[in-house]
């Protein structure tokens, strides 16, 4: 099992109805590939979104990582280090988990904090942070919240504001009408309302099968 396996999210929920399948992948999943930023500069992040990334940092540096050393000194304890497939393994591991903890101190570094609930002037207009509510040419309805590319969230329709349909919403009011190019062709939407609200992030959570969960078990030989 690979380091990325631990913290693939479950994207693959069903949804309403055909069209909402539709919209997901043509105008939703444009993510950046592995831990490659999505965007240089400044990286636009909610303040739970960051607090995600930051818990995941101390897991892996205090947690995964000296849990994993410990492995490959067991392992590396054992004889030759060339058949040794735990020895192996654990290397391979503190190299993707050292990839990951520079991704991470990169993203956090570039963060700039957004809040969907600051006070906002004027009209509503859709910006990071912004909740809206849509419809598609066969008046089928939808509400996506936009944040940041280490927040989407297919799941509880959070679009990255670089995603086709994130672009596509950006800078329009209720009342607006929008065109969405996705590889998947033009759509044409017209903006039903544009608010400003808390947004949940889903929390950094343990998981299941690192290192660091199985402290104390006994190791196979």
């Amino acid at each position: 099992m690979t380091y990325s396996v631990f913290y693939r999210r479950s994207l693959g929920a069903p949804l309403d109805s055909r069209w909402k399948d539709y919209e997901m992948r043509k105008g939703f999943t444009r993510k950046p590939q592995g831990d490659e930023p999505a965007t240089r500069g400044k990286n636009y992040i909610t303040r739970s979104g960051l607090q995600r990334l930051k818990d995941e940092h101390r897991f892996l540096l205090t947690r995964e990582r000296p849990a994993v050393t410990e492995v490959v000194a067991w392992a590396a304890s054992n004889g030759d280090r060339s058949e040794n497939a735990d020895y192996r393994y654990g290397k391979r591991r503190l190299r993707q988990i050292d990839g990951r903890i520079r991704f991470l101190t990169k993203r956090i570094e570039a963060a700039e904090v957004v809040d969907p609930e600051a006070p906002r002037a004027g009209q509503a207009k859709a910006f990071f942070g912004a909740t809206v509510r849509y419809a598609n040419a066969a008046g089928a309805e939808r509400v996506v919240s936009i944040v940041g590319t280490d927040e989407v969230d297919l799941n509880r329709n959070h679009i990255s504001w670089v995603s086709p349909l994130g672009r596509a919403l950006m800078k329009s009011a209720a009342g607006d009408s929008v065109v969405l190019q996705a590889p998947g062709g033009t759509e044409y939407l017209t903006v039903l309302e544009v608010c400003y609200k808390r947004i949940s992030v889903e929390p950094f959570r343990e998981p299941p099968g690192s290192e660091a969960s199985g402290k104390g078990l006994p190791r196979r030989r």
